[in-house]
């Protein structure tokens, strides 16, 4: 069984907290950490990472005993004016956190992959970063995804370690104009694994999405080791909450997204599988509903 926390509130702070003291595991201790946030645009949460969620990770990381934490991603935009635009790069030096910011990696630091069966044409390349990281720790919000994608949450926070246009390369466009969209999300993760991923759900897209869309109270906070495990969770919770039919009709485990991620043996292969621990009495009915929506599919 996967152990998936849910950190019933509406305070990120202690989302964070709670759920990382739920989880029970250190995987920061004496590691260079590096964690993916969701900084494609530097629109408002859900639109990227919450700036009090990243901050309340990174000290609790500090806390931990993590040896190095930097701060990784590519965006939509250059990335260093995403970053400038949500003040995390003061945030981040304040903290002793080391920015990465993809765009400034040469052609070698693109590791080309080229996966058997894969739904790319010719495979696709990752930030090396991402690869020889002694922990990567990824954190994502909760959200629908009107341009294909149909949920973006940990396996298409990942779309961010692969390069875009603006770096020599075409993925992008291939990604997007393909029919295999959600399969190929899914594909991005193979060659890596986080070893703990963080669903900041206290606010929500529950329609539209990425940047901007109508707007839900999740007020609970995930994490969990397992990326097929999170986002099965997720859309249970967008399925309590009310969401589009592209949400709301399909079974949680028959999503391509996660149906792909299970055929590569990224996670959990079924809600049978995940073990939702409700870390505050308070939160527990909550929960209770999740789970039951989880396995109803």
């Amino acid at each position: 069984m996967i152990r998936v926390v849910f950190a019933a509130t509406g305070d990120r702070q202690e989302g964070v907290r709670a759920s990382l003291k739920g989880l029970a595991l250190n995987p920061a201790r004496g590691k260079e950490v590096l964690i993916k946030p969701n900084f494609n645009t530097a629109d408002s949460c859900p639109g990227s990472t919450h700036n009090d969620t990243l901050v309340a990770l990174v000290d609790e990381l500090w806390e931990m005993g993590a040896r190095s934490i930097s701060l990784g991603e590519r965006s939509y935009l250059p990335t260093r004016q995403v970053m400038e635009q949500k003040g995390v790069t003061s945030l981040m030096k304040e903290r002793g956190v080391k920015i990465v910011d993809f765009d400034d990696l040469g052609e070698k630091d693109w590791v080309e992959f080229k996966p058997n069966h894969s739904h790319w044409n010719n495979g696709f390349r990752i930030a090396r970063p991402v690869l020889e990281t002694e922990c990567l720790i990824s954190t994502c919000c909760l959200k629908t995804h009107q341009f294909g994608g149909i949920f973006t949450m940990s396996l298409k926070l990942h779309v961010g370690v692969v390069p875009t246009i603006r770096h020599g390369f075409e993925y992008m466009t291939e990604l997007h104009r393909s029919s295999h969209q959600q399969k190929m999300i899914a594909e991005i993760n193979e060659p890596f694994s986080p070893e703990l991923v963080i669903m900041d759900a206290i606010d929500v897209f529950v329609d539209g999405g990425p940047s901007h869309g109508k707007r839900a109270k999740g007020n609970v906070v995930l994490a969990s080791t397992d990326r097929v495990a999170v986002d099965a969770a997720g859309l249970a919770i967008l399925k309590v909450l009310g969401s589009n039919a592209s949400i709301m009709k399909p079974k949680i485990f028959e999503q391509e997204q996660i149906a792909r991620g299970v055929e590569l043996g990224l996670g959990v292969s079924s809600a049978s599988e995940i073990n939702m621990v409700a870390v505050d009495p308070g939160g527990q009915e909550y929960c209770d509903r999740v789970v039951k929506t989880l396995a109803e599919g």
